[in-house]
């Protein structure tokens, strides 16, 4: 795929290429894809409701699908690219939003789903928004996120930061397109901060400077 000078999903080369570039990037992507879809099934209620938001092409849409049809769920997806929409290959494609996540007007649900969203999301915008949803979630329902959280301090941070790097060497990226990432991503992504999540967030996973949360309802 080539690398855009400035990221966007707003792409039909970053879209076409999406699936394939996110797994070859992410070694871990598929196993906590798993995760997630685990999760859900302990939250999703009979005729519940789950927003995927930064759905892309339906990653976790076709995750959780079995506990959708089982338990005649709804999903919602949301994606502010007209390219990823094109390309939504999920379930229930009919439902999906098309809009900055944002603006959208949510109905009650039971589970949220953030996977390697929020830190696409301008920072000011982000505490506000997880506190919307919550005010939005069911009783017994959560909210999970996966994403980049932001650099400790220390020797550790660095450690930790390359094993993320190591890990695309792995997947046997050229070292100058990974460069080429970083340096796209730059004012793009902002990983997620400490203080962007509630106290009470649960956290599940961790690889590098990745990570997963879960945000059980008050």
């Amino acid at each position: 795929m080539k690398i855009p000078e400035r990221w966007t999903f707003k792409s039909d080369e970053v879209a076409s290429n999406f699936d394939a570039h996110v797994r070859e990037t992410l070694p871990w992507y598929d196993l906590v894809t798993g995760a997630v879809a685990l999760i859900c099934r302990h939250y999703i209620p009979q005729g519940g409701t789950v927003y995927d938001i930064g759905a892309s092409t339906g990653n976790i849409g076709n995750a959780i699908a079995e506990t959708l049809i089982e338990r005649s769920a709804k999903i919602i997806p949301v994606d502010d690219s007209e390219s990823m929409a094109d390309r939504y290959l999920g379930p229930q494609p009919e439902n999906i939003l098309v809009s900055d996540v944002c603006d959208v007007e949510f109905e009650e649900f039971d589970v949220s789903v953030f996977f390697l969203t929020i830190m696409f999301i301008q920072p000011h915008k982000r505490r506000s928004l997880i506190e919307n949803l919550r005010s939005k979630m069911r009783r017994g329902g959560c909210m999970i996120i996966v994403d980049k959280a932001e650099a400790g301090s220390g020797y550790a941070s660095t450690v930790t930061w390359r094993m993320t790097l190591a890990g695309k060497v792995a997947s046997g990226i050229p070292s100058d397109q990974i460069v080429a990432k970083e340096m796209s991503l730059g004012g793009v992504q902002r990983p997620i901060m400490k203080d962007d999540l509630p106290d009470d967030a649960v956290e599940f996973f961790r690889f590098g400077d990745f990570a997963g949360w879960i945000i059980e309802a008050k």
